[in-house]
């Protein structure tokens, strides 16, 4: 083992109280993940007990130079896979130093909807299935591919193996392994249909907690390609042409829809969202139109459509949710890039609290 591993893996807490927490927010495209470290005195499981901290928002696109100071606000701890030992992981959104949400706080706006007695009473669960693709880090075109060419034509490549089939399975599984260490609640991955892209599920997960561990899925999966020599993309149309596009299909259930009699909630909460479908379409994430062709598993972006099973539908609502007449539906319309804190407390506040 090298030297520079030795340094990397030694265990602090060998010769210190002192933990790392990673401070983790993200930048003004929305999309941007950004992070920077501090030492605390000693381990921390509280995020109100976490100190605020700042940073130049005049780098990530979100204040002026003039007066660039931005507040992060922890908000939710998980263990750090990279650092181990008692280290941790810090989700945090952003304010100005007056105390107010910077217009790219889509977390404050999410709270705001999950805090709603009649939301907090209905105990949405979420649960979300984040496709992604990886990419060759110096060609930017998908791993396994042959440079500037395409491999073959879809259908080996869902859930399959071998070297010929799966590639970047490395990147994967450690990936799994990392979210389950740090708390998230990762409920499983898969290969996908088009070769290079992968899935993995978030949940369930209930309210705003939802987002914090897709966010922070996200930053570590980020991480670990950083660390593999390869880029990770979430653009939901990544290669034109045959292939198909990357989603965010959002699986979701209230209270109600989960007790006797569900079945007829969930129809209701449909009926609610095809009449904000233009809303929530606006909301699901950027290029969205690339992939919602009604073609490779998708409805029109300008068409709402749901169905028992079919994967062609906007909505989607499971034969055993039909058989038992309550359970879940899924949402397939967000994209790979979407925000979770947007289209979670979207879906609640238009199924719960719409009229």
């Amino acid at each position: 083992m090298s030297l520079l591993s030795d340094l990397i893996n030694i265990n602090l807490s060998e010769t210190t109280s002192k933990v790392i927490a990673e401070y983790v927010w993200i930048g003004g495209s929305g999309m941007d993940l950004r992070s920077k470290a501090r030492t605390l005195s000693g381990p921390v499981s509280d995020p109100a007990k976490l100190p605020k901290w700042n940073y130049d928002g005049s780098s990530t696109g979100q204040a002026p130079g003039e007066d660039s100071e931005v507040i992060l606000y922890p908000q939710a701890i998980f263990k750090d896979p990279f650092r181990r030992g008692s280290n941790i992981l810090v989700m945090c959104d952003a304010y100005t130093p007056a105390g107010e949400p910077i217009p790219t706080n889509n977390r404050y706006k999410a709270a705001k909807v999950f805090s709603n007695p009649a939301v907090v009473a209905e105990e949405p669960w979420y649960g979300i299935e984040q496709e992604y693709t990886l990419l060759q880090k110096n060609v930017k075109w998908p791993l396994g591919w042959p440079s500037g060419g395409y491999p073959g034509p879809q259908g080996p490549y869902y859930c399959g193996i071998g070297s010929d089939k799966a590639f970047g399975r490395d990147i994967v599984d450690a990936h799994y392994k990392a979210c389950l260490y740090t708390g998230i609640n990762m409920s499983g991955i898969n290969g996908e249909v088009m070769p290079g892209q992968w899935e993995f599920q978030v949940g369930p997960a209930v309210g705003i907690s939802a987002g914090d561990e897709l966010w922070i899925a996200r930053y570590i999966l980020e991480r670990i390609t950083e660390i593999a020599g390869a880029v990770v993309t979430f653009d939901p149309k990544p290669i034109e042409g045959d292939w198909n596009g990357a989603g965010a299909h959002t699986n979701y259930s209230t209270k109600s829809m989960r007790e006797e009699g569900g079945y007829e909630i969930i129809k209701k909460a449909i009926e609610k969202l095809s009449l904000k479908h233009t809303e929530h379409i606006a909301a699901y994430g950027e290029g969205n139109e690339r992939r919602l062709t009604g073609k490779h598993e998708t409805a029109n972006i300008n068409t709402f459509k749901w169905g028992v099973a079919n994967r062609g539908a906007s909505v989607r609502v499971g034969r055993d949710t039909e058989k038992e007449g309550k359970g879940y539906f899924e949402d397939r319309r967000p994209a790979s890039n979407m925000d979770p804190y947007i289209v979670t407390s979207m879906i609640a506040e238009t199924t719960i609290l719409g009229k």
